[in-house]
């Protein structure tokens, strides 16, 4: 089936992300969405299991944040932020702040999840040469994780398990370790930093699910031993909260789980509401205090074109206001409630290792996918849009998803697997 003229017109001119273009499928043209729909070219329309990427948190084309990008854009699309600040910028960072637990308060704006990572480990290490500690120019990161695919960022993902394994001989190296699940693991980590803490700037994780690494979780005792030995051999310690940050976990932000302030928290994904690219790292006060100098080479020398975009910063204050304004922890509790049970179904069926579910998040782990086209193919034919990557199927709808619609995601799932769309 030919697709409209765009389409026709212009696959020959682009490039797609994490794919073959040698080998792939023609995508699906999608021409509008609404709710937790997307609605194709062809008239078909398809629910959204996995809200663009983890974004989509209200749904789609939520008639507040609609109304405050119209009203932005017609009193400012942007203006640079370099001599010049905005309302929608400074109303956005101080809500962050006061919604923030500890001294997480300033917050420096960045255009993607990759760039705010980049922007953490920058801060890291700057903040000992700053402080005048020398050899402090190397992270600590953890197997399974995933934090972006710019150079830094893939040089602290997983080395083996990722996407990255091609680069390895180019990256910086840093210390990659196993999460500290139990005494074992607590052991070697704490051995790595008394051995080499004093080369060691910062402890970087994502806080309770490791995202793209496979949907991996671990409990919030994990982020107090990570404090703990933070703490103990004086190094900072950073959230990646990018997928796990507004309500995904269950709670507002996934660190208040554990009851732990990073020094440095990065953000980004439904910080918009899937609406417009923005991100944020923020740092608690000492951490921003060590930049504070008459030298002027101990400022922070980084600046994104599109900084603080006055219509992305509109769009997260309007998001912040159905947070403040709606009952979605309480939908995301349901959320969670609904696919744990009706997700449970797939236990018994073959080809099935596990079932997990943590708020808004409920994953399906297979022990294999041997044709991921063909498992792609049989979801999309039962009208829905999951991605499944690597050996798991794994559903993050919108908050605002109502409970057929969700119950036709988690049964597309059984129905693929029981059917052997998977084998």
């Amino acid at each position: 089936m030919r697709g409209p003229q765009w389409m026709d017109n212009g696959m020959s001119h682009i490039w797609l992300p994490y794919t073959q273009m040698k080998t792939v499928l023609p995508p699906l043209p999608a021409v509008r969405t609404s709710g937790c729909d997307i609605h194709l070219a062809d008239g078909r329309v398809l629910t959204d299991g996995i809200a663009s990427w983890w974004t989509a948190c209200h749904g789609y084309n939520h008639p507040h944040i609609r109304d405050a990008v119209s009203t932005q854009l017609s009193r400012m699309p942007h203006v640079m932020f370099g001599g010049l600040v905005h309302e929608p910028a400074l109303t956005l960072a101080t809500r962050l702040a006061g919604m923030l637990p500890g001294d997480l308060e300033r917050v420096f704006f960045t255009d993607s999840g990759s760039v705010a990572v980049e922007v953490a480990i920058k801060i890291a290490i700057q903040y000992w040469i700053n402080r005048g500690v020398s050899g402090r120019n190397r992270l600590l990161a953890f197997r399974g994780g995933y934090h972006g695919d710019t150079l830094a960022t893939m040089a602290v993902c997983d080395p083996e398990e990722g996407m990255h394994a091609l680069f390895n001989g180019v990256l910086p190296q840093h210390y990659i370790m196993d999460l500290p699940r139990d005494q074992m693991t607590l052991q070697r980590l704490e051995s790595c930093l008394s051995e080499s803490g004093d080369e060691i700037a910062a402890i970087l994780v994502e806080p309770l699910i490791q995202g793209a690494g496979g949907m991996l979780f671990h409990d919030p005792v994990v982020l107090r031993h990570l404090r703990t030995l933070a703490d103990r051999y004086g190094i900072l310690l950073i959230f990646d909260e990018i997928f796990t940050g507004f309500g995904r976990t269950g709670t507002m932000f996934a660190c208040q789980q554990a009851d732990v302030v990073p020094d440095i928290m990065t953000l980004s994904k439904a910080l918009t509401a899937g609406t417009m690219p923005l991100a944020a790292t923020v740092t608690r006060t000492h951490v921003f205090e060590a930049f504070l100098s008459d030298n002027p080479l101990h400022a922070l020398m980084h600046g994104p074109t599109f900084m603080a975009n006055p219509l992305a910063c509109a769009c997260a204050n309007a998001s912040l206001d159905l947070f403040e304004t709606q009952p979605r922890l309480e939908q995301v509790r349901q959320i969670g409630a609904q696919m744990a049970h009706e997700l449970a179904a797939c236990r018994h069926l073959p080809n099935v290792r596990d079932v997990r579910v943590m708020g808004a998040v409920g994953v399906v782990e297979l022990e294999t996918i041997a044709d991921m086209n063909r498992l792609k193919a049989a979801l999309i034919a039962l009208g829905v849009w999951i991605r499944p990557f690597r050996t798991i199927i794994y559903l993050t709808p919108s908050f605002t998803i109502r409970p057929d619609e969700l119950s036709r995601l988690t049964d597309a799932i059984r129905r693929v697997i029981a059917q052997g769309a998977a084998s």
